[in-house]
């Protein structure tokens, strides 16, 4: 796929994620600094990074494999989150939030893994959907 990873809307929104979640963690527990807060946040920054890596691998195939490990980075993050809200480090409203940010940027990144792995069958098509 032609095109810089800046490019894509599943980088930009993660990386938009990921201020969110800076924002809110500081605001958790000093004790919690390297425990919860600081594995939400490399769950968070893991997303935008492998899609950053992905794009910049020589083929389609490597890049779906780092769309898979965003993928399973946002997951985690979302499971962290949910923990994080279930011991009130984060309230109601915030957690409702970044659930559907993170939802949103699941099938953002779903359809853009979709597209990569079509394009392999299909070198011609064009990525302008996903951007």
């Amino acid at each position: 796929m032609a095109g810089n990873y800046t490019e894509l809307r599943a980088w930009k929104q993660s990386v938009d994620l990921v201020l969110d979640v800076y924002r809110i963690t500081q605001n958790f527990p000093k004790a919690e600094l390297y425990g919860l807060t600081n594995q939400i946040r490399r769950s968070a920054v893991s997303v935008p990074s492998n899609i950053a890596e992905g794009k910049g691998r020589s083929s389609d195939r490597e890049f779906a494999l780092f769309l898979s490990h965003a993928r399973g980075s946002l997951l985690e993050l979302e499971t962290q989150l949910f923990i994080a809200a279930r011991l009130g480090y984060v309230n109601q409203e915030r957690s409702e939030f970044l659930a559907g940010r993170t939802e949103q940027l699941s099938k953002t990144l779903n359809a853009l893994l979709t597209r990569v792995r079509g394009s392999r069958e299909n070198p011609n098509q064009l990525e302008t959907s996903c951007a």
